[in-house]
């Protein structure tokens, strides 16, 4: 107790399974029957090209926790331009089961590097062995 303040002890908890990156930031971290997916995001001239390729990390790194894009249950989509945003539509059909979809939320921004045109992020879950 301080001065009448109840205070509680901080843990750090140690059996976190974390895919670093050489950044301020891992790339996911699993904590109990959750994965938390950090950014990821495709390269390439176009934003088909850029979709596809953010999909094929996250499925990737999905893949370090034997787990699949059917495991995703919250995604985050950040575009650079809305108008990509149609096609977004479009080439989620491509990776998820029709009526299997994550909860989603889609947002525009700018992004540090201009020729970023999607980043994703999200959360999956699995039932622990």
């Amino acid at each position: 107790m301080i001065d009448g303040i109840a205070c509680r002890e901080e843990s750090t908890v140690t059996d976190l399974k974390r895919i670093t990156t050489p950044f301020s930031y891992s790339q996911a971290v699993e904590a109990g029957d959750f994965v938390f997916l950090g950014i990821h995001r495709g390269f390439g001239d176009d934003f088909t090209t850029q979709f596809d390729g953010a999909f094929s990390y996250l499925k990737k790194t999905l893949a370090e926790f034997d787990l699949t894009l059917s495991h995703l249950v919250k995604v985050n989509v950040r575009l650079k331009n809305i108008q990509d945003l149609r096609e977004m539509e479009k080439r989620f059909n491509n990776y998820f089961e029709k009526g299997n979809f994550a909860v989603r939320m889609t947002t525009t921004t700018e992004f540090i590097d201009d020729d970023c045109l999607i980043m994703i992020d999200g959360i999956a879950y699995r039932k622990n062995k």
